[in-house]
């Protein structure tokens, strides 16, 4: 019986060693893989952190999610971010916040962070601006409807097909006047003269009052504001002095570089503040303005705005009287009357451009007025939406009432000239408002658009107090 007994002890202590053996293992395995995981999870929860904290004035105003990695202060850097990550990651594998810990619980795992680094970056000004174009044009997409950029197109091709961009009306005026002016010829007496009335003098006086005078009932009450762009992030970037990521921006999902182009300038339509619709809260309220003009004050910009149209008008409203029989033939008329009574036949083809060009100015003169008050001005005029007639035009009272109008808007002739801008001076003076902006909110006044990350690549290393040490490898951006 004795020796039945002892058999019996011998195989349990043998099977119990074995179960026991394998327990500890098991044990050990869920501990590794449970600290394998526990780590996996602390990174995720600390890097939704990090990128919880993105800057709240940027989203609000311009709709853009970025860390600021200078957290308010004068000094952007990766340091900052690594700092918070680190923050996040020791809180979360913190036990103290556990009722009665000390007591009850024991860590099991026992992780501790050895390290984090950033070791990535994607910056909004990297490559020229690329990165902030890509997100302004995920922040307007599906806002916006492509019909608008079929209309873009037609009058694009306009513009080129009449040369309507490069057409020097003005400079040929001016030519034609000094034509006109310094013409030589001898009276019935045989004495010698130099100049010739102008039919459009009337005109050429108003002309060098400015556009301004003659479509802004009260100059006064625009807005005064200036810019001081040494500071800023587009000379920053002229000059080499800005912050510069290791990662590439994402990928374009537009194969078209047109349809980017399009929405990141519908985009700066919609966040960013013209004539007739200024921001109390912005550097500068005529902001479209200073992307196509890039003066440091809103009343040069605006100037520049309208004289664009304005030769953008001249050489379109010329070729539409150019191609009217019945205006052209006005025209010929005066300019013979005039020259007859001159006794001078062979002034009257110079007589003829003349008249042509100061009607085509007095006309472009209502349409900016007209666009300036909320109105539309087609593209290519026809009888029915020309106004002014030859004698009203002549006499220079350019003060008639404007009309609403069918045909393009002021904003959608901002379309135009932002096209014809060239991409990077656009995105630079448009990260140049972005900037200036936000520095005059609170706590934002030392704000560097270079310090502003879409993507951040992170190296986080972690220990146990059992021996096993982990290192994860983690690269996020906003989405």
């Amino acid at each position: 019986m004795r020796t039945e007994n002892g058999y019996l002890t011998v195989y349990m202590a043998l099977c119990i060693s074995v179960i026991l053996s394998l327990c500890l293992t098991m044990i050990e395995g869920v501990r590794r893989n449970g600290a394998a995981m526990e780590a996996a999870c602390v990174a995720d929860i600390g890097l939704q952190s990090v990128f919880a904290e993105y800057h709240r004035q940027l989203l609000e105003q311009y709709n853009l999610f970025a860390i600021d990695s200078s957290y308010g202060t004068a000094e952007p850097g990766t340091y900052n971010t690594e700092a918070h990550l680190l923050y996040y990651l020791d809180k979360n594998l913190d036990m103290e916040d556990v009722f009665l810990s000390s007591f009850f619980y024991r860590d099991f795992l026992g992780l501790q962070v050895d390290g984090v680094e950033v070791t990535g970056v994607s910056i909004l000004t990297d490559k020229n601006g690329t990165a902030f174009r890509r997100r302004a044009v995920e922040a307007i997409q599906d806002d916006v409807g492509l019909s608008a950029l079929t209309e873009l197109k037609e009058w694009m091709e306009v513009i080129e097909v009449n040369g309507l961009d490069t057409a020097k009306t003005q400079q040929e005026k001016e030519e034609t006047d000094k034509l006109i002016r310094e013409y030589e010829y001898e009276d019935e007496e045989g004495e010698q003269h130099i100049g010739v009335t102008n039919p459009t003098a009337v005109l050429e006086e108003k002309r060098r009052l400015g556009i301004l005078k003659h479509v802004v009932q009260d100059e006064s009450f625009l807005s005064q504001n200036t810019l001081d762009t040494s500071c800023l992030i587009y000379e920053r970037m002229k000059q080499g002095k800005v912050s510069q990521g290791n990662l590439s921006p994402e990928e374009s999902m537009w194969a078209e570089e047109l349809l980017e182009r399009f929405f990141f300038q519908e985009y700066l339509l919609r966040y960013m503040g013209r004539y007739g619709k200024e921001d109390e809260r912005d550097a500068l309220h005529y902001q479209i303005e200073y992307l196509i003009v890039g003066k440091e004050n809103d009343t040069d910009n605006l100037r520049g705005v309208a004289n664009r149209i304005c030769a953008l008008r001249e050489a379109a409203n010329a070729a539409y009287l150019l191609s009217d029989s019945e205006k052209k033939a006005e025209v010929e008329l005066v300019a013979e009357i005039i020259s007859s009574i001159l006794m001078l036949p062979e002034i009257a083809p110079v007589l003829e451009i003349a008249i042509i060009l100061g009607w085509a100015y007095a006309e472009s003169v209502y349409d900016v007025k007209t666009l300036f008050s909320g109105g539309r001005v087609p593209l290519m005029k026809d009888k029915e939406s020309w106004h002014y007639s030859l004698e009203a035009a002549l006499s220079g009272e350019l003060q008639d009432s404007t009309q609403k109008g069918t045909g393009m808007s002021y904003a959608d002739y901002l379309r135009v000239f932002m096209m014809l801008t060239g991409l990077d001076k656009l995105t630079g003076r448009a990260m140049n408002m972005v900037e200036a902006d936000i520095r005059m909110t609170k706590g934002n006044a030392a704000f560097c658009l270079d310090g502003c990350y879409d993507r951040v690549e992170f190296d986080i290393r972690m220990s146990s107090s059992f021996g096993y040490k982990y290192q994860l490898i983690r690269d996020r951006a906003y989405d």
